[in-house]
């Protein structure tokens, strides 16, 4: 296989192998299990996941996201930042406005200083699961309330993401914490299946 130029991107430590496959070679090339080897921490590059910006006829880009599991998934929100920042960067956008396709349809972004501002999909619905809410925003999260001091989020992560109601397509584990005017929160990822 010949050189394979890449940058590594990083949105509140969720980090990324990017690569610029706009004429769309490079996807016909990558195996899963390629990219779960170059996503490795001790015996690759390291990363939680490898995107690739592609041609869009209708938009500026299309991101095509893949887990540190070698595996295409769904929409990464912080993905989706750090890829606008990459086209930014890179200067294959006009601006400071974009607007891209991913597998969940259309997002926008602005690069504001250190900031990119991503919109994702409309939530269509919200379900409950005992004290937890359960939505897809382009990826399914389950979200809940705790104390984020008593969380193993390894540990409660895993065991809320391989039980029999989400085994089979996966759900990315969010606890959340609020006090007074700040939200914390600890994800644990599918197809990184470890915390984000």
């Amino acid at each position: 296989m010949e050189n394979i130029k890449f940058y590594k991107y990083h949105g509140t430590a969720n980090d990324f192998i990017m690569i610029d496959d706009r004429d769309k070679s490079i996807a016909k090339l990558l195996t899963p299990d390629m990219i779960s080897k170059w996503c490795n921490r001790r015996f690759g590059v390291g990363a939680d996941g490898l995107i690739l910006i592609q041609e869009d006829k209708k938009t500026d880009f299309y991101m095509k996201y893949y887990n540190s599991d070698g595996n295409e998934s769904s929409m990464c929100g912080n993905g989706g930042r750090c890829i606008s920042q990459f086209a930014y960067d890179q200067e294959w956008i006009a601006g400071r406005s974009m607007q891209f396709m991913a597998v969940d349809g259309l997002h926008r972004a602005i690069i504001d200083e250190e900031k990119v501002y991503l919109s994702m999909i409309s939530v269509p619905s919200v379900s409950r699961d005992g004290e937890a809410y359960v939505m897809n925003t382009g990826s399914p999260h389950y979200v809940r309330f705790d104390n984020l001091q008593k969380i193993d989020i390894d540990q409660e992560g895993k065991t809320i993401r391989y039980n029999s109601t989400y085994n089979a397509e996966g759900i990315n584990v969010n606890i959340a914490e609020i006090k007074k005017d700040l939200v914390s929160m600890q994800t644990y990822e599918r197809g990184v299946e470890a915390e984000t």
